[in-house]
């Protein structure tokens, strides 16, 4: 059975809560509204949204300053690209088993993830496990697979010393973690006693976390020193940079001959600045994985999942009601977040 026929009894229900943007600006244009709920075409599900993921991508799109290689969204929209939850409905040609699945899927540029239901093509649907939360789900699903392509592109060994930026977000505390989980000392650089806490507990234990973790505020200019101290003077050998800014500069210049280093991004709002002088005298390589092409995303995604299905990653998550959205892409522009921002779209 599929189709219309195969649509939970909810027939009374017509509309849901959702986050409805009617304009780009800065994060009070993300407004809470009533809104149709969805009706599933041929090949998509509808899912009850548990968790939904913020993305630094979403505060460009939101302001309408998204990279070229983005769609600009036709406004009216509800953003969100990544939801976790049970699947309640399906259209045309998508088989009614599926109905009552816990799931979690990227949903693409589509959006539609802040909301209490939302649409995803069947074929784009990872089923998970009763024993996965859903908030974790999400927060591995887009920056998991991030996670995992930086991974390709780092090639980290067991003899690696690895120095994090920004160990306390998303895809920084994934990182932490394979790289702890493949044996590496992980030098996890965060900022203040808040975000130190949530550093801290990435380390999974002994069956997983193979490595050595060491925390250091980024804040305290010292760090470099302490950390010099910490490793008995050896020196880092792989940079995973997805701040910039001083912080990452610091950590560049840390780095041993032969250093590799890996530009995710740069949260502070200024690029890791390097030149030739900089790769040629300390033999380095440079490596920017993200922008590229992918063959197969879905891939990456299985894997991501896999690590957390199995405890190799845990991401640590910061829930919001699906109210405060607003002030979820805030935390995220000041840099406040610890952990992966997730929406709370239902009551618990």
């Amino acid at each position: 059975m599929s189709g219309d026929a195969a649509i939970t009894d909810e027939k009374e229900r017509e509309t849901m809560r959702a986050i409805v943007q009617r304009e780009f600006g800065e994060s009070e244009v993300l407004r809470i509204e009533e809104a149709t709920l969805p009706i599933p075409a041929e090949g998509e599900v509808r899912v009850r949204v548990a968790a939904a993921g913020v993305h630094a991508v979403d505060l460009d799109i939101r302001r309408d300053a998204a990279l070229p290689s983005m769609p600009r969204p036709t406004l009216p929209m509800t953003p969100g690209r990544e939801i976790a939850g049970v699947v309640d409905a399906v259209g045309p040609g998508v088989d009614a088993d599926l109905i009552g699945a816990r799931v979690v899927a990227h949903v693409g540029f589509r959006s539609g993830g802040y909301a209490e239901f939302a649409l995803s093509a069947a074929s784009a649907l990872h089923v998970i496990d009763d024993g996965v939360a859903f908030s974790q789900a999400v927060a591995t699903i887009g920056t998991g697979r991030t996670a995992q392509l930086v991974w390709d592109a780092a090639q980290i060994r067991p003899t690696d010393v690895v120095v994090v930026p920004g160990a306390s977000g998303g895809l920084g505390s994934q990182m932490v973690q394979l790289a702890l989980s493949e044996g590496a000392t992980v030098v996890a650089l965060h900022g203040g006693p808040a975000k130190r806490a949530v550093v801290e507990h990435l380390d999974l234990g002994e069956k997983h976390a193979r490595g050595r973790l060491v925390p250091l505020d980024a804040n305290d200019e010292s760090w470099p020193d302490r950390m010099g101290e910490l490793l008995d003077g050896k020196q880092p050998s792989v940079l995973l940079d997805g701040v910039g800014g001083g912080t990452a500069r610091a950590a560049l210049e840390s780095l041993g001959r032969g250093g590799r280093v890996v530009i995710i991004g740069w949260s502070s709002g200024e690029i890791l600045r390097l030149d030739t002088d900089d790769i040629v005298q300390g033999s380095l390589s440079v490596t920017v994985p993200l922008g590229r092409a992918v063959a197969d995303l879905r891939a990456l995604e299985a894997r991501a999942l896999a690590a957390l299905a199995d405890g190799r990653t845990s991401p640590p998550v910061d829930e919001y009601g699906l109210e405060d959205a607003a002030a979820a892409h805030d935390a995220i522009a000041q840099r406040r977040q610890r952990g992966k921002i997730v929406l709370v779209p239902q009551p618990r």
